[in-house]
């Protein structure tokens, strides 16, 4: 997330907490005496990590305030369950019926638009009933507080196919993403997240798998737009897509554009040198360098500080990482 919308927010919720405490006298030095309010820094921590915000964010929270657990309990719940102003927005202009031999499903098209400017790089990728099935399903036990007041277009024994039931579901599907997408902690879930990535993904490294590097390259270039779009305040969990990215260019001898993908995936990487990537991607990246006529010797210090820093122990290739991807 946006630092200076996550501080907007932790400044909502710290204020919101003012408002229904009640005044007592403490001092700076009665977080122990005083567990509830130690309560509420501790989740304010987790939620931003960094202290220079988080001093900002609770200067507005005054010392003098206290909450019963009951009134915690409350305030969090109705906390988790808080829409947001949705960054992203979700169309579903059109279906297709796929027809077996012994069953037939129809499939919603699925477009995912940035909000605030022209997107020219929507996403599109295509689900069945059976998938938000799942993910309900999924997101019920996870998130049963959350999930209590959504609701899901029930099965119908006939008339599934029927183009009024077809409409009504297109509708009630684009409702029920965009809710499931206002409320933070559905929006970050890895449930939520792999139901709009995890079949390309599967599918993308299957490809590279079975050495269909092009084919694997053109999918994985759509899905990591769309995984960087809902991972914003997680950069580090596309890595792994990014990486793949560098290994179909490099067999594919895009040396420079492999090069430029990888310097994408090392800056994410900056701060996280134990990440199983770092180091494969370090390599592939030297070699690259190499093959470029870049600076490939700062990048061979990068390597050799990490190796005395630690044991060295079997890394695998960077190709090895992704091909070890989405195995079932």
């Amino acid at each position: 997330m946006d630092p200076d919308l996550q501080c907007t927010a932790e400044k909502e919720l710290l204020e919101a907490v003012s408002k229904i405490t009640t005044s007592s006298t403490t001092t700076p030095c009665d977080e122990e005496q005083n567990p509830l309010r130690a309560e509420i820094s501790c989740q304010v921590r987790k939620e931003n990590p960094d202290k220079d915000d988080l001093q900002v964010c609770n200067a507005s929270l005054s010392s003098n305030s206290s909450m019963t657990t009951k009134e915690l309990q409350e305030y969090w719940k109705n906390e988790k369950r808080q829409c947001r102003q949705a960054k992203l927005l979700f169309e579903i202009p059109s279906t297709r019926i796929i027809e077996h031999h012994l069953s037939k499903h129809v499939m919603y098209k699925i477009i995912i638009l940035q909000t605030g400017s022209f997107d020219s790089n929507k996403s599109v990728i295509e689900r069945r009933y059976s998938d938000f099935e799942k993910l309900h399903r999924n997101l019920l036990e996870e998130f049963s507080e959350e999930m209590e007041d959504v609701t899901f277009p029930r099965k119908t024994i006939t008339g599934n196919f029927t183009e009024e039931i077809i409409n009504e579901r297109k509708l009630a599907f684009k409702d029920y993403l965009r809710l499931l997408y206002s409320m933070k902690y559905i929006r970050r879930s890895k449930r939520f997240i792999d139901f709009l990535t995890r079949p390309e993904l599967q599918e993308a490294y299957g490809c590279l798998r079975g050495g269909q590097y092009s084919k694997a390259l053109e999918i994985l270039l759509e899905v990591v737009d769309l995984q960087e779009r809902l991972t914003r305040g997680n950069p580090v969990s596309v890595v792994p897509t990014i990486c793949a990215i560098v290994v179909c260019h490099k067999d594919l001898d895009n040396t420079a554009s492999a090069f430029e993908y990888g310097e994408k995936a090392l800056a994410r990487l900056r701060v996280h040198t134990s990440h199983r990537y770092y180091i494969p991607l370090l390599e592939t990246m030297i070699t690259l360098a190499y093959e470029l006529g870049k600076d490939f010797l700062s990048l061979q210090e990068k390597l050799e500080e990490w190796k005395a820093r630690k044991d060295p122990l079997r890394v695998f290739t960077l190709k090895e990482l992704a091909v070890r991807e989405y195995v079932q």
